[in-house]
């Protein structure tokens, strides 16, 4: 299973540096449509990628319509604040691509309109906007490894022995 992670004019680069660690620990793809809020070369990005950049299937984007014409007829599945459907609901298959919006607005109000029933959601309060970006990656992207099994990922840890 390959999921695709793909994010739509991120402008934080800590927060993409840590959903690409994400990715590499999960073998999921990393999507960047831009235009970026930053370089892809700004130390923060790196900083919170630590040394896993080589380990990131990454794809970059010049924006949301090259971006659905290179990877027309897939899965798509979008997150927004304001879907209907909780991500746990959610049939996650094989190579979906998994859409999240730029920090500060979310993925374009036409687009959500446009695609309603594959819309998602994180449950929480009323009263709060938002959860941070790397956390909502986290929390939508091992759900769905959760419902494929964890397939091809180490479900147990060891100690070394000097530890023991």
């Amino acid at each position: 299973m390959k999921i695709n992670i793909v994010l739509v004019e991120p402008e934080i680069p800590q927060n993409t540096g840590n959903i690409a660690r994400t990715c590499a620990a999960t073998g999921a793809a990393l999507h960047l449509v831009g235009p970026l809020g930053f370089s892809i070369d700004d130390r923060y990005l790196k900083r919170a990628g630590l040394d896993y950049w080589k380990y990131v299937d990454l794809q970059y984007y010049n924006g949301l319509q090259e971006f659905f014409d290179l990877n027309e007829g897939a899965h798509f599945l979008f997150c927004t604040t304001k879907a209907q459907k909780s991500y746990h609901e959610i049939n996650y298959t094989d190579k979906c691509f998994i859409l999240f919006g730029k920090e500060t607005k979310g993925l374009p109000e036409t687009l959500l309109k446009a695609n309603y029933e594959k819309c998602l959601r994180i449950p929480m309060l009323d009263n709060i906007r938002s959860l941070n970006l790397s956390n909502s990656v986290a929390i939508i992207l091992y759900e769905a490894l959760r419902q494929k099994g964890f397939k091809n990922l180490q479900l147990k840890g060891h100690l070394h022995e000097e530890e023991l």
